[in-house]
């Protein structure tokens, strides 16, 4: 990373410990951008999938979907949400929708490519999609399986615009 010796703020360090708390990894996050681009950039390697995830993960917009998403799925894993709240975050209710407009705040950073990747994405549930998705481990994960969709779709837009110059 080329500012390896930039200070953290707390929220962005509680955002990136929340991730890691909840079983999902830098690399985890660097293979669906890997998942999303390779077939468009040739030479493209793991640093580069992480660098861009990195760069994603420094975004207070991102922080603020993390630390808020992660906050209700735990809630909701405690049983201490209000009805009909509780069970609409519990089950994943499929027309609840909040949780996508979470994650599509990280997106819109990142341009109109960042939608079209993540709708993608969600769809496919590729790798750590798939393990968050699973609803046979008793955690809730409604709102960070959408959210790391979300963290591997801008960095993969951020990846697509770099590679034509854009800066983000």
């Amino acid at each position: 990373m080329k500012d390896e010796n930039r200070k953290i703020s707390s929220l962005e360090k509680t955002a990136r410990d929340w991730l890691t708390d909840r079983g999902v990894t830098i690399d985890d996050m660097a293979d669906l951008v890997y998942y999303l681009q390779s077939n468009y950039h040739t030479d493209l390697t793991m640093d580069e999938c992480r660098y861009n995830v990195h760069q994603v993960l420094k975004k207070r917009e991102v922080h603020n979907a993390i630390i808020t998403g992660i906050q209700l799925d735990k809630l909701a894993e405690k049983n201490m949400l209000e009805e009909p709240l509780q069970s609409t975050i519990e089950v994943d209710e499929g027309l609840y929708g909040v949780d996508e407009i979470i994650a599509l705040s990280i997106v819109n950073v990142y341009g109109s490519i960042g939608f079209t990747n993540y709708g993608y994405i969600d769809k496919q549930k590729p790798g750590i999609l798939k393990k968050l998705n699973d609803k046979s481990s008793g955690d809730c994960h409604t709102f960070l399986d959408d959210i790391v969709g979300a963290i591997a779709a801008a960095a993969s837009s951020r990846l697509a615009h770099s590679a034509e110059g854009d800066e983000y």
